[in-house]
């Protein structure tokens, strides 16, 4: 396992992990989050795939103080930093796993980049539009109104991590909220780990997520598409899943009971086997 840098065409420097061999995987983490979270499927992928996990820009898992703040933080630009490490490490046709706001940088790399360097795309329990309205009830809760999520932009320059917990505990998901309301072990570590973010960047990157609409991009993806969502998941409804299905051609999608929001981390060995089945077509 290596740790690696590459620079951006804006001057960014990225950090990642390296690791295994085989063909390559690039794994993008959700938001608030870093390469960290994919630990789990590296130890049981590593011997297929080499792997490529990064911490996405504003996003400091490798412990870095010197997040570079002069460069915007906007879904947009990750969708370029994503086309720009696969410049910098010569990748060809590169199985691509996005969760939550990986997912969204999936999307928006396809929406700026098209499908011609990638090879299969994989999306975890993600909604191509957080914010609804009164014709999209697929968003965030099936709830989540404009007003909603300003309201939430306030509630993180406040207090970022009782916000962020709030998110989390209050949504779909009620073993969330038990865990929240009963003041869970969970939560304390929660609470540290939110508590050691550099939260500008992570607002700043929030409202693009929130602004963006890829709902257009899904009918133009030409590569094979695996899709896994949970039926607990802490935000989307469950026909988010059947929805994105039937706007990505030829997509397949995997249901895991009583998985929430993060589905890969909940059930390691089978995402595990279902990504490597998918990735070599059996």
């Amino acid at each position: 396992m290596q740790l690696q840098r590459f620079t951006t065409d804006d001057g960014e420097e990225i950090a990642l992990q390296v690791s295994g061999h085989g063909p390559p995987l690039v794994l993008l983490h959700e938001w608030a989050s870093s390469h960290r979270v994919w630990e789990p499927i590296v130890h049981r992928l590593a011997d297929r795939f080499t792997i490529y996990r990064w911490d996405a820009r504003g996003h400091c898992g490798h412990g870095d103080p010197r997040p570079v703040r002069s460069h915007p933080v906007t879904v947009e630009r990750m969708a370029d930093d994503l086309r720009d490490l696969l410049d910098h490490f010569r990748l060809e046709k590169p199985m691509v796993v996005g969760h939550s706001m990986g997912a969204l940088t999936l999307w928006a790399h396809i929406a700026r980049h098209g499908c011609g360097r990638l090879g299969p795309v994989a999306i975890i329990d993600q909604s191509p539009r957080l914010v609804t309205d009164a014709d999209w009830r697929l968003g965030i809760y099936g709830d989540w109104t404009e007003e909603t999520d300003a309201a939430f932009v306030h509630g993180m320059r406040t207090d970022f991590v009782e916000t962020i917990l709030r998110l989390i505990a209050f949504g779909l998901n009620p073993a969330a909220r038990k865990r929240y309301d009963e003041n869970h072990p969970s939560q304390a570590r929660l609470r540290t780990y939110f508590g050691m973010l550099n939260t500008a960047p992570l607002i700043e990157v929030w409202t693009t997520l929130t602004r963006a609409d890829f709902r257009p991009v899904l009918p133009a993806i030409t590569v094979p598409a695996l899709l896994v969502y949970g039926t607990r998941s802490n935000f989307y409804p469950p026909a988010t899943g059947p929805w994105v299905r039937d706007a990505t051609p030829g997509a397949r999608l995997l249901v895991y009971e009583g998985a929430d929001h993060s589905p890969h981390v909940g059930f390691p060995d089978r995402f595990a086997a279902d990504l490597l089945a998918f990735a070599t077509g059996s």
